[in-house]
């Protein structure tokens, strides 16, 4: 009997370290998201190695310069180097983005476990109180909490965390009810084994897979949303070197010096796309049903 609830207790077998590397270098898409991500991250890191410029250093007389050898993307309006400003820039936004998914990983998924192992009037409880949040907009949410809390990047982050909450725990509910009913998780009752051990050792463990593919693709949304804020002038504010802030400054001069809009847009969107695309590829190899 022993032994065979040891045997059943043991969690799904999963695939090899060495397979699941293997298949991600024969995904594409995953090999193109890293190298973009890894490209920012960098970029964000050591901003100081692909330029010189002081990204807040004003020089009125070269303002709205085009792009030229010496300012690769061209000036802003206060003669700023755009090249400098969305190098350190790259540096927020994906600090936001990091910071706010997991948040949102952290309380969302713990939420989403609680409500699976429980069940019950637990369950309907907290999975109500996620609903409340999920009806509404996202953007409208995010504005209200940093209209209570006052513009800045903390405020930022907490927002767009806690927008980001709801979803990670319907994403950890929907994983850990999957594995719910299996032999193992049957064997450490019948052994005894307290809730909070079962919780930390068996499901966690068997239901991390989803949630952080989708961690992965929540980055890019999670940026674009803390960026939206600074454009709505509630995030990061000026002169710190944001891009959803400099996009908003860069409105005004959009006929007259269009190379702003479009480098801080681009920038933007290009890191999107690598996230988005590591996540798409993460969700092919984790996922056994889409091997072939």
């Amino acid at each position: 009997m022993g032994e065979q609830l040891a045997v059943a207790i043991s969690p799904r077998r999963r695939p090899r370290r060495s397979q699941v590397w293997l298949r991600m270098k024969r995904n594409r898409a995953t090999i193109f998201g890293m190298v973009i991500v890894g490209l920012y991250l960098i970029a964000a890191l050591m901003p100081g190695s692909f330029t010189d410029y002081d990204p807040n250093k004003v020089d009125p007389a070269n303002a709205l310069q085009p792009p030229s050898e010496r300012h690769i993307l061209g000036t802003d309006e206060f003669g700023r180097d755009v090249l400098a400003r969305i190098l350190h820039g790259s540096r927020l936004s994906l600090q936001v983005g990091f910071l706010a998914v997991l948040i949102g990983m952290i309380v969302g998924g713990s939420i989403g476990i609680l409500s699976a192992h429980f069940g019950g009037l637990v369950d309907m409880i907290l999975m109500r109180l996620m609903d409340v949040f999920l009806a509404v907009p996202g953007i409208m949410l995010a504005i209200a909490l940093v209209a209570v809390l006052g513009p800045g990047m903390t405020n930022v982050i907490i927002a767009v965390g806690v927008y980001n909450i709801p979803s990670f725990a319907r994403i950890a509910r929907s994983a850990a009810l999957s594995i719910r009913e299996e032999k193992f998780l049957t064997a450490a009752r019948m052994m005894g084994i307290g809730d909070i051990k079962i919780m930390l050792r068996h499901i966690l463990p068997n239901s991390i897979g989803p949630v952080l593919v989708y961690a992965v693709l929540r980055f890019g949304h999670a940026i674009l949303l803390g960026s939206g804020l600074s454009f709505l002038g509630l995030g990061v504010q000026p002169p710190t070197p944001e891009w959803g802030a400099m996009l908003a400054s860069s409105r005004n001069y959009i006929r007259t010096a269009p190379h702003l809009a479009f480098s801080y847009g681009l920038s933007l969107s290009i890191l999107v796309l690598g996230f988005n695309a590591m996540g798409e590829g993460l969700r092919d190899v984790i996922d056994p049903a889409t091997v072939r």
